[in-house]
């Protein structure tokens, strides 16, 4: 077995488990039994079980942030930052976390799942990761929504911020129980694109008002 399919059964493994069972809760030995590999792999390759974690969540922020990059530089250049609204840049961001493919799609729920559970457990290492290496993103991307939000407060804002990450983790992580609530109340399907464009202008109201 090569080392890039080693690394890729490991970390498929890891996040599969973490996202269904828990971090703290999820052992190594657990991911390399189900990796089909040795407990040596994942000390060779990561380190220690922390930055396997950290391993789990770069494999879907980094090409998420390259990306929601590209999108926020096109949406600058066609509109300009003066006049982007909170619904322009929250329509970039969903449209970004939900490419329109199944696997993104997965992807994107799954992910969720485990940035709640960083908030819900014990992983500060997570957090303080996520701030060191993918900082910059987000500070461009919240600079934006503030500059098109300028009549609230900073500390305002900043709960706003987390009251729409609540409301995207829930929704997103949850969406399979949700869609299917909804499909036995109203016998209506959902699909997690169109759902996650309802979100954008109930999401952006949050930044119309003071």
């Amino acid at each position: 077995m090569s080392q890039p399919d080693t690394v890729a059964r490991i970390l498929d493994a890891a996040e599969a488990l973490f996202a269904e069972r828990g971090f703290a809760e999820t052992s190594l030995r657990t991911i390399t039994s189900t990796a089909g590999v040795n407990l040596a792999a994942v000390n060779y390759h990561f380190g220690s079980k922390k930055e396997l974690i950290q391993a789990v969540f770069a494999r879907f922020l980094t090409p998420f942030c390259q990306e929601l990059d590209r999108s926020l530089v096109k949406l600058v250049e066609r509109k300009g930052s003066e006049l982007l609204t909170p619904v322009d840049l929250l329509d970039c961001l969903f449209s970004t976390i939900c490419d329109g493919s199944e696997e993104g799609s997965l992807a994107a729920q799954r992910f969720m799942r485990l940035l709640g559970l960083a908030y819900a457990q014990s992983q500060g290492h997570i957090r303080r990761f996520i701030i060191a290496r993918y900082g910059e993103h987000y500070q461009r991307f919240t600079g934006l929504l503030q500059k098109a939000a300028p009549d609230i407060d900073p500390v305002t804002f900043y709960w706003r911020l987390y009251f729409m990450l609540g409301a995207t983790i829930f929704t997103l992580s949850s969406f399979d129980s949700i869609s299917a609530i909804l499909k036995e109340d109203f016998g209506q399907d959902s699909t997690l694109a169109g759902t996650t464009q309802m979100m954008v202008p109930a999401l952006s109201g949050m930044f119309a008002v003071k």
